[in-house]
């Protein structure tokens, strides 16, 4: 029995190693800037493998990755206004994934660049949304982050910039990021579920791809504080743009 066996049955040695390595750049963006993860993967990812197999691979090592920041995030969030705002990704993260689920591949990897296109736009903008609190502004913004999730787990920007820009205490606005993410990740296991995108196939992988993207994640972590934030900022804002015009389905022909 050999490697490939376990591997499913549309990805061969060669695309798994090619999803370890764009894992591993990501997982390093990740891990240093905080952001950037899904932005990289995903462009890239879904170039080589069907994009409902890397959505849902992202999707679990992303949770596992993810979980441990889960407890000291609800001791300092602001819970009441991140359960708002978690209202509106309940209904865009179910959206999201059905659409995930019945476009065709090649559809779903054109709106998954111009969906990434734009937020890198939006990142740099350095857009902060600083005007005043609304119900509806909240949930309104957790529906987009969700359905952007569900359809390819690319909802940080929008979360992001609006955290950011509120009149509140950087540690509460992490807090409030990285629980909103714990539930929209939480409600995309049970869509994905569903619908049947978290398979065999997807799980398995996850045990190759995950330990690489975490190792990513440490090794980004380590260069945090060592190398200039504004550099590599740029470096990942870089390497999301390559991923974008790599990723489209026009080039097809030309890098296979």
């Amino acid at each position: 029995m050999s490697p490939a066996d376990f591997l499913p049955k549309d990805v061969s040695l060669t695309i798994a190693a090619a999803l370890c390595a764009v894992a591993f750049v990501s997982g390093t963006a990740r891990g240093f800037s905080g952001f950037g993860s899904a932005l990289i993967f995903m462009p890239l990812a879904s170039s080589i493998a069907a994009p409902r197999l890397v959505a849902a691979l992202l999707l679990v090592i992303d949770f596992v990755a993810a979980a441990p920041l889960l407890p000291d995030a609800w001791r300092k969030a602001d819970r009441k206004a991140t359960a708002v705002i978690v209202l509106g990704a309940l209904i865009g993260v179910p959206i999201g994934t059905y659409f995930l689920s019945v476009l065709e591949p090649v559809t779903t990897r054109w709106i998954i660049s111009c969906f990434v296109a734009a937020l890198l736009l939006l990142l740099l903008s350095g857009w902060r949304y600083r005007g005043k609190d609304h119900a509806w502004l909240s949930v309104g913004i957790g529906g987009l982050s969700g359905f952007c999730s569900g359809l390819a787990q690319t909802g940080g920007p929008p979360i992001v910039g609006y955290w950011l820009g509120r009149p509140i205490a950087p540690m509460v606005a992490r807090a409030n990021i990285v629980l909103f993410f714990g539930a929209s990740d939480f409600f995309s296991m049970i869509s994905y579920a569903a619908t049947g995108l978290i398979s065999r196939e997807s799980l398995v992988l996850s045990l190759i791809v995950g330990p690489v993207y975490a190792v990513g994640v440490a090794f980004g972590s380590s260069l945090f504080g060592r190398a200039s934030e504004k550099v590599f900022r740029g470096i990942c804002y870089a390497l999301i743009a390559m991923a974008v015009i790599f990723g489209l389905p026009v080039l097809d022909g030309v890098l296979r």
